[in-house]
């Protein structure tokens, strides 16, 4: 819950990599992350304002999957909600590195509560990731 006219708090996330340098390299180079401190087993990123740290860890087992709008989504995922534009940037950014998406970039829930544009991808270290942006932000909660 957030106050009102309070800024909106920042996220830590942690996620396992099995490779740093492969890390770095999409984080930095492809998402265009800026770096911020690290060590031998870990790097923190500015992920738009929040802190998200990749930490050297062994590959993960099996990751699950769930059905929605007739795509199987990644779970567990993580992401951000970007603004249109930012958000279809990003997209050709990707592309343009050669990228491949579990879920190309698409838009879900056309004319619906929620109408939104996704994509779903994996960074080297298989984690996925979904970068999203609302027609209406209003309706990031929407029903």
């Amino acid at each position: 819950m957030t106050v009102p006219d309070a800024p909106i708090p920042r996220f830590h996330l942690a996620m396992p990599v099995d490779d740093l340098a492969a890390a770095r390299h999409f984080y930095g180079a492809v998402l265009g992350l800026e770096q911020g401190r690290s060590s031998d087993t870990w790097v923190d990123w500015n992920l738009h304002g929040h802190q998200f740290v990749t930490h050297l860890a062994p590959a993960g087992g099996e990751r699950a999957r769930n059905r929605v709008d007739g795509h199987d989504v990644p779970v567990p995922h993580f992401g951000l909600v970007l603004a249109i534009p930012e958000f279809h940037a990003l997209a050709e950014r990707l592309r343009a590195a050669g990228t491949s998406f579990v879920i190309e970039p698409y838009l879900r829930f056309a004319g619906q509560p929620g109408e939104q544009w996704t994509m779903f991808l994996h960074d080297p270290a298989g984690n996925a990731l979904e970068f999203k942006a609302f027609a209406d932000e209003s309706q990031i909660f929407a029903t």
